[in-house]
């Protein structure tokens, strides 16, 4: 598909073609005269030989390859919307258990067909398209009406599945005489098969260290004995059948998080619990939600009213 075949869906390229679509991918490869075809292979296996981001990923380099090869830009004249050349792409990838498509951006992303979970480098500090704008400012919508129950079950739980978090169970809230400090547990897998255990506590708005609570806001101090149980009290990974620490333990706050309330925080922890606090607020859940290019909650998809008309539909 890179050197372009003898049809007509992808564009035919030379050796010095071929060296200009890898500078466009960023990539410092020569064509070095040999055939096109096996040197163009040899490169791609290179490529799938670098590290994942996670489980069930490409290497993002070359996922990055692929989205070059079908920018909309180089639509054929037969394939304006290049969904002949997407089924091509697709045949190979599916084989592998990876399946391409086309998202609303006009880019193309690649996703595991049996865990969905998206082939990308998940950058939420990039600029971010107009429509994913709008799409942020629909999740803000959400997360200013949500309850703390749908915080967690339509925005954390699946954010957190799609960035690579494994045995997410969100225990606290079935039976809070059960939570210990925490309503979310989880456990990430390094590249070398450790295994790291996180806690979290959430709280739907504002978290913040005045005085008095304001009505919607969290005190710091409400969630200082919380965090202790949290990182103090065993929990039963039934993967591998024992009682394990909570290794970190996140404070997730639909609001924002005051560095007031994260140094008094600080200061009243000591220092080896301190290293395994973790703070996310509103604008880290609302930038990752769109880096990671995850659907909006149901209820936050804005509702389109129906155009009345007079004109009969014939």
């Amino acid at each position: 598909m890179i050197i372009g075949p003898k049809n007509d869906k992808f564009i035919c390229r030379t050796g010095t073609d071929i060296t200009r679509f890898f500078e466009e991918c960023e990539l410092d490869y020569q064509h070095d005269g040999s055939t096109r075809l096996s040197w163009t292979e040899d490169r791609l296996t290179e490529l799938l030989e670098m590290p994942s981001a996670a489980a069930n990923t490409l290497p993002d380099t070359f996922v990055h390859v692929l989205q070059v090869l079908m920018r909309k830009a180089d639509a054929m004249g037969n394939d304006p919307d290049r969904s002949i050349a997407l089924a091509e792409l697709n045949k190979p990838l599916r084989r592998e258990g990876f399946e391409a498509y086309y998202e609303e951006d006009d880019n193309l992303y690649i996703r595991h067909t049996k865990t969905l979970v998206v082939s990308m480098s998940v950058n939420p500090h990039r600029p971010f398209t107009p429509q994913e704008v709008e799409k942020r400012n629909n999740l803000e919508e959400f997360l200013n009406n949500c309850s703390e129950d749908e915080l967690i079950e339509d925005v954390l739980l699946p954010l957190l599945r799609q960035l690579g978090f494994h045995r997410i169970t969100a225990e606290g809230h079935k039976d809070k005489a059960l939570e210990y400090g925490k309503d979310i547990w989880m456990r990430y897998v390094l590249p070398t098969q450790h295994v790291l255990y996180f806690g979290i506590q959430a709280k739907k708005g504002k978290l913040d260290s005045s005085g008095m609570t304001k009505h919607g806001n969290a005190n710091i101090s409400e969630i200082h004995n919380q965090v202790l149980m949290m990182l103090g009290h065993e929990i039963f990974d039934p993967e591998v059948n024992r009682r394990v620490l909570v290794d970190h333990a996140f404070i997730v706050a639909g609001g924002e998080i005051t560095k007031q309330a994260k140094n008094w925080l600080g200061n009243n922890l000591d220092a080896s619990k301190r290293s395994q606090i973790l703070f996310m607020d509103r604008d880290d859940i609302m930038n990752l939600f769109i880096a990671s290019n995850m659907p909006l909650p149901d209820k936050s998809v804005p509702n389109t009213p129906f155009a009345y008309s007079d004109e009969p539909p014939f």
